[in-house]
């Protein structure tokens, strides 16, 4: 069984909905004050994503390659219990259903000074295995510090200075994973390229850069997003896909409350999914959002949500192709069993 020290998972992730009201609301009940929001109408409108390294009012747009947009109409505060919204109709608009995904890391943080580039701030939750870190390019290749104390599995890094493509890397893509790399942004599938990680894994302490401008531009800003696999917490994996309604189940040792999955074989052209336990509540009808796109919720059923992983319940070739490769990020709702000896039991 997978025993963790995490037993309230929603202390460290939650998903929150809530209805847009045209003017200006406080978003309460996430339970912790977010570090890193990610934020979607249901309906059709960009992604909007805000953390508090970077600072409120700064938005970043998972769906699109833009550079960083300012505005105190849209996410304009962290709060103890959740976050402070403005007008702008992407986060708010009136009548509106909206989802958002918040994650806690350490408030702004600080300097981390581990790497070659000492990272601007760098706030790093080391129980749950997230931190957030911004940090300016020098074009050469570089060591940056993220402050887990653990090697990263995930890695997200966007250029915040001009329009640059969102770049991923994920552990189990590869037997070389530091060769490869994805876009949050687009449906390209795994790409190869020195200029991304340097070809270099990723260390306990720091993580590789190239000369890459989408990870490395010299003079350009850049936030990354970090994720160390927590036992019964997070997990990220890859599974292989079998066309079938009855889809593989995938054991991720807890009870999941949010997945994002990618196909990654080449010549494919796959969305990102993305599902969590709330949007409508109840197996299969798990609908999926796209990451990579401004489109509203798919309603068709994807995912068994269980005590202890999920099972693909659709043929979609986006997450279940005959014999096809897809990677995925998990975190909890509650772990199978935590060290309180209570068992998750599924939906």
């Amino acid at each position: 069984m997978a025993y963790t020290t995490i037993n309230k998972s929603t202390d460290y992730f939650n998903t929150k909905l809530y209805t847009g009201n045209g003017g200006n609301q406080t978003i309460t009940g996430v339970g912790f004050q977010p570090d890193w929001c990610w934020l979607k109408s249901r309906a059709s409108a960009n992604h909007r994503a805000f953390d508090a390294v970077r600072g409120a009012t700064k938005a970043i747009y998972p769906s699109l390659d833009s550079a960083q947009g300012t505005s105190s109409a849209e996410l304009n505060a962290f709060n103890s219990d959740g976050f402070t919204l403005g007008s702008e109709a992407n986060v708010n608009a009136n009548g509106v259903n909206f989802a958002s995904w918040n994650w806690k890391a350490n408030g702004q943080g600080s300097s981390n000074t581990d790497g070659s580039i000492n990272t601007t701030y760098t706030s790093a939750n080391t129980t749950a295995g997230f931190s957030i870190s911004t940090y300016s390019g020098t074009g050469s290749a570089a060591t940056i510090g993220h402050g887990l104390g653990a090697v990263p599995q995930v890695m997200i890094v966007k250029n915040t200075y001009q329009a640059e493509n969102w770049i991923v890397y994920h552990h189990d893509s590869n037997a070389t994973p530091e060769d490869k790399y994805l876009h949050l942004n687009t449906t390209d599938a795994l790409g190869d390229s020195a200029g991304m990680w340097n070809d270099t894994a990723p260390t306990s302490s720091v993580f590789s850069v190239g000369t890459s401008t989408s990870v490395n531009q010299a003079g350009g800003t850049f936030v990354a997003y970090c994720f160390a696999e927590k036992k019964g917490f997070s997990k990220f994996g890859q599974y292989e896909g079998n066309a079938s309604t009855n889809g593989p189940f995938i054991n991720t040792g807890f009870k999941p409350a949010f997945v994002m999955m990618k196909g990654i074989d080449s010549g494919g052209s796959d969305n990102w999914n993305l599902c969590d336990n709330k949007r409508v509540g109840y197996n299969a009808a798990n609908w999926r959002l796209y990451p990579n796109a401004t489109a509203g919720e798919n309603t068709t059923s994807l995912v068994d949500l269980l005590s202890n992983g999920f099972k693909l319940r659709v043929s979609s070739t986006d997450v279940n192709a005959d014999a096809k490769t897809y990677i995925y990020m998990a975190f909890a709702e509650e772990p199978l069993v935590g060290t309180n000896n209570i068992p998750a039991t599924a939906r």
